[in-house]
Order: structure tokens, then C-alpha cells, then sequence
């Protein structure tokens, strides 16, 4: 019995020994754990978080810590990854670098230092090769005059994190760079914020006078005859209302006022009355019929007198000249009043109305422009220039305008409300429009814009800033050439 209950002890104690040693041992479905050093960044396949120490960077020794994992959050170990910081070129100052030797100390954690010689912004870049599980290249904004790392570009992610229990894709950061005050001030660094205002566009093309057509008039006969005394003798001359333009003789109107001097000699006055108007209608007015009265007997050579005041613009006839009732023998242009004709751009027409105040400026002439506004908007596109034309009518008393004459038509288009930046805010490469947005600290960012109409003082933004961002509105060439010597070129 005593032996029995021996060899339960010993079992006993057996199975307790074999329960301590599964407790003690490390299960295989376990992951190993590694202390986060700070937020996670993403480049390519990689997981990064990095910190520097002293956590504001000091001329002298300063420490930097990586910590490499991969998508499922296991450390990386055996990677290698070269590490520098940099001051660009300033002036004859050439380009500085600040090499940090990294090795992998313990798992998935990477450590080095770096030496600062002189204050300024010293961007870090990271360049990371782990072989077969992937290459990337990350940097960060860096100063003496700040803590901590900032962000600026990275390789792209290839597979999706979830951050804080919302699920995102992610993708190349937006590239920054950092510029240190005395720089900015160097450089003339100004800035404003991106406003919304009552956008004005002067519009100025090219137009040309032309006659008015409503003061056109046509000189012609409703009988025929021939030419006698040509007073209209060249075209450009100027005439007066009542002025005789030319003489005519013609059998017709012969016959005509002699049965109208008949009508009064046997005092018929339906006769009379009825030869008076068919004078009348031929266009010889009362004073004429009158004179004929006087005279008693016809006028061979009747004169024909000018309707208005104008100037000869075309001519068909000269002395001893043929003529059938209806041709046209003179054209005369009343040039007191013309019209001024410009091309407008289809983009451009919705913002053009009739009766739109404009200015006409003619070189050579006068500084002040000359008044009017846009009597007629032509309803159809030319198909070759995409334009419309416009219309003004001028007051010409003065004769200052001539037909064929070419001036320069200025519109004021009212806008609307606009999204705008100042004009000299836009860098422009190529096709691309380029802002550089103000993160503060020091800290830009070289941003794209679809733009839209602009004046001499703004443009417009359609898309990439938002009412309330901070620009930088002056220096802006200096600060490209910053933005490329730091991003590359790529970035544009």
C-alpha cells in the first residue's frame, strides 16, 4: 500500500514539473513585440518611424532612431539603410551634407548619429534596401530651429493601412520643404491668403471703324438720261444737304415739266396736281417744281441735289455719262456717326451685353478714350477664328475716326465672385500652374492649380486652394529654384 501511494507522489510531482516547463515555454503563434518609437510612415512595403535626439537638432552630435516593419507590423531585420541630411547650395556656399552611419542594433531597430556644423533646415532622406522584401526612399523635414520631423515625400505605399479604425489607401505624400527665416528674408518672402473677390477682366482687342450702315445713301435716277455738269467729281469729296451733286438731261423729264407748264398755262388744276406729283416722285422736290414755275419754260439740265450731309465713297459716273432708271450712279456715307468692330473670343462672350459701356482708344490721336457702348452682339461664330464680332457706335462730329481705320476696343467684364490668388503668386512650368502653400514653421509646399480667368492683378483658381490658405506671394522664382534643388524636378 505504501508503495502505491509512493509512485502516485511521483507521478504527482512529474506531471506538475511537465505543466511548469509548457507554461515556461514561449508559444510559437506568438509575435515579438517592439516599442513604437512614433507614428507609423509609409514608403513602398515599408512601415517607418523615426526620431531624432535631441528632439530639436543642435549644431554638434545628434542621434537618429528607425524603426522598420512591414505591412503585418513584424520588425525587418538585416536591412540596409543609408541616411543624410542636407543643407543646399546658398549663394557660393556650396551644398552641405551630414552622413549618419545606421546599423541594425536590435530587431526591426536601426540607430545612428549625425553631425549638424552649422544651424539651418537640414531635410533628412532615408534610402532603404531589405532586398528581396523591397527598396524605398523617405524624407523628412528637419531644422535647428524646430522639433521633430516633418513629412515631406515618400516612395508610394503598395498595400492599404488602417490608421486610427478608418481604412485608407495610401499614396505619395504631398512633397515639402522647408526654408529657415534669415533665408526668407534673403529672399524677400511675402504672403497672403487666398480670397474671394468681385473679379473685373479688361478685355482689349483689336477693332476696326467701318461706315454706319443706317447713314448710307445711294444716289440713283427713276428715269433715264444722261450726265451734264459733275460737281461729285471724286470720291472723298464732302457735299452739303441741298448741294447740287450733278446735272441731268433727259427727254422724259422734258416732256414731264412741259406738260406740267401746260397744266398751268390753261389753269387745270387736276392737271396740274397730277403732274406736280409725278414730278414729286421722281424725286424733284417742291423748290425745283417752283423755280420751273418761275421760269416758265423746262430745265434742260436739271440739277439733282444731295440728300444729306456726307462724303463720296463710291462713284460710276463722269461727264456726258449714260444712265437707265435705277443705277446707281453715287453712294454717299454720313460719317458723323460710324462703328467701331472687334473680334470677341467665344470664352468670353457670355460675359458681354448690349448696351456694356466701352472705351475705343486710337493710337497716335489722343490718351483719353473715346466713349460708347455695345449697340450689337453678331449671333453667329466665325468657324475659322471662333469669334464673334461686337459692335460700337461713336460720335464722329469731330472726323476724328475713318473708316478702315484700325483702334484698339476695351471691354470691363464683370466677373462675379471669384476664387483668386495674386498674379504674381503663379509660377507657370509648361502646362502646370504652380503656388507654393505656407504650412507655417517654415515649412512650403509646392502645389499644382487648375486656374481660370485672370486679370492684371489676379487669376482665378478653379481647383487646389481652398478661401483662407496662406500663399507665398513674392519671390516666388527664387523659391522654385529652392523647391527643385530640394525636390528635384520630378515634383513639377
Amino acid at each position: 500500500m505504501k508503495a502505491i501511494y509512493k509512485i502516485l507522489l511521483l507521478l504527482l510531482f512529474i506531471g506538475i514539473l511537465a505543466g511548469l516547463f509548457l507554461l515556461s515555454s514561449p508559444k510559437s503563434d506568438n509575435k515579438t513585440k517592439v516599442q513604437k518609437l512614433s507614428e507609423n510612415h509609409f514608403a513602398g512595403p515599408f512601415k517607418v518611424q523615426v526620431v531624432i535626439n535631441p528632439e530639436q537638432p543642435k549644431v554638434g552630435n545628434n542621434q537618429v532612431q528607425i524603426l522598420l516593419l512591414n505591412k503585418d507590423d513584424k520588425p525587418i531585420t538585416n536591412a540596409i539603410i543609408k541616411a543624410v541630411a542636407e543643407m543646399p547650395a546658398m549663394g557660393s556656399m556650396p551644398t552641405m551634407y551630414a552622413p549618419a552611419e545606421i546599423i541594425n542594433a536590435q530587431t526591426g531597430l536601426y540607430q545612428g548619429q549625425f553631425e549638424l556644423p552649422m544651424m539651418g533646415a537640414w531635410p533628412l532622406t532615408l534610402n532603404i534596401d531589405a532586398g528581396a522584401q523591397g527598396q524605398a526612399e523617405i524624407s523628412f523635414d528637419m531644422s535647428t530651429s524646430r522639433k521633430g520631423l516633418t513629412l515631406s515625400s515618400a516612395t508610394p505605399s503598395t498595400f492599404a493601412v488602417a490608421e486610427n479604425t478608418e481604412k485608407r489607401s495610401t499614396k505619395l505624400q504631398p512633397k515639402t520643404f522647408t526654408i529657415d527665416p534669415y533665408r526668407r528674408q534673403l529672399i524677400g518672402v511675402r504672403t497672403e491668403e487666398v480670397t474671394c473677390i468681385q473679379m473685373v477682366k479688361i478685355l482689349q482687342t483689336s477693332a476696326i471703324v467701318t461706315y454706319d450702315e443706317t447713314r448710307l445713301t445711294d444716289i440713283n435716277l427713276k428715269f433715264d438720261g444722261w450726265i451734264e455738269q459733275l460737281n461729285a467729281d471724286f470720291v472723298g469729296k464732302q457735299v452739303a444737304k441741298g448741294e447740287p451733286l450733278f446735272s441731268v438731261y433727259s427727254p422724259d423729264l422734258i416732256s414731264l415739266q412741259d406738260e406740267y407748264l401746260q397744266s398751268l398755262q390753261r389753269h387745270h388744276s387736276g392737271l396740274k396736281t397730277a403732274t406736280a406729283r409725278r414730278l414729286t416722285l421722281l424725286d424733284i422736290n417742291p423748290r425745283q417744281i417752283r423755280t420751273i414755275e418761275k421760269r416758265g419754260r423746262a430745265i434742260d439740265a436739271l440739277p439733282i441735289l444731295s440728300p444729306i450731309n456726307g462724303t463720296i465713297i463710291e462713284k460710276y459716273i463722269v461727264t456726258g455719262s449714260a444712265f437707265k432708271a435705277g443705277t446707281k450712279l453715287l453712294t454717299l456715307a454720313d460719317l458723323s456717326s460710324v462703328w467701331v468692330e472687334g473680334e470677341i473670343y467665344a470664352k468670353d462672350l457670355a460675359n458681354v451685353t448690349i448696351g456694356m459701356s466701352a472705351h475705343v482708344f486710337v493710337d497716335g490721336k489722343t490718351d483719353k478714350p473715346l466713349s460708347g457702348t455695345i449697340s450689337f452682339i453678331e449671333p453667329v461664330l466665325n468657324n475659322a477664328t471662333r469669334t464673334a464680332r461686337v459692335r460700337v457706335q461713336l460720335d464722329n462730329q469731330e472726323g476724328l475716326l475713318r473708316p478702315e481705320q484700325y483702334v484698339r476696343l476695351q471691354l470691363q467684364l464683370e466677373l462675379g465672385p471669384r476664387l483668386v490668388v495674386p498674379r504674381e503668386a503663379v509660377v507657370f512650368s509648361g502646362k502646370n500652374r504652380i503656388v507654393f502653400l505656407d504650412l507655417g514653421e517654415g515649412r512650403l509646399q509646392a502645389r499644382k492649380i487648375a486656374t481660370g480667368e485672370s486679370n492684371k492683378d489676379f487669376i482665378e483658381v478653379l481647383n487646389g486652394l481652398s478661401h483662407g490658405d496662406l500663399i507665398v506671394s513674392s519671390g516666388n522664382f527664387l523659391i522654385a529654384s529652392e523647391s527643385k534643388m530640394k525636390l528635384g524636378t520630378e515634383q513639377w
